[in-house]
C-alpha cells in the first residue's frame, strides 16, 4: 500500500462522526436512516461519511430490499484496514457519546424512520 493510500485511511478516521459510525457498526448492521437518526445529522452528510468509509474499505453496503445495510467489512483483504478494525475497540473505547450511540441503536426502527 502506498503512503498516499495509507493517508486516505487516516483521513477517513479523522472525523469524530465517522468514528462514531464505525463504533455503531460494531454493534450491528444499520441503514442510512438509522445512522442519521442516531447522529442527528442530515442524510446527505451521513451518506458522504459512509461513502468515505466505504471507499477506503472500512465498511460495505449490502442491499436488502429497499434498504442498504452498512456493516464493518468482513471480507477486507487489506492488512492495514484489518488491523485498524481489529484495534477499533481499543482505540475508540466507549465514551459517553459512543455509549449513548450504541444505546440508541436498540430504539431506532427503520420501518418508522425510512417511511417518514
Amino acid at each position: 500500500m502506498l503512503i498516499e493510500e495509507k493517508a486516505k485511511l487516516f483521513k477517513a478516521l479523522s472525523d469524530p462522526n465517522r468514528l462514531r459510525i464505525l463504533k455503531m457498526l460494531q454493534a450491528r448492521k444499520l441503514c442510512v436512516c438509522e445512522i442519521t437518526e442516531i447522529l442527528e445529522l442530515a442524510t446527505s452528510t451521513v451518506s458522504e461519511h459512509l461513502r468515505i468509509l466505504e471507499a477506503v474499505g472500512f465498511i460495505i453496503g449490502e442491499k436488502d430490499g429497499k434498504w442498504v445495510n452498512y456493516m464493518l467489512n468482513p471480507h477486507c483483504c487489506d492488512a492495514t484496514v484489518i488491523s485498524i478494525l481489529s484495534m477499533l475497540p481499543f482505540w475508540v473505547s466507549n465514551d459517553t457519546v459512543t455509549s449513548s450511540d450504541v444505546e440508541k441503536i436498540n430504539s431506532v426502527d427503520r420501518n418508522k424512520l425510512c417511511c417518514k
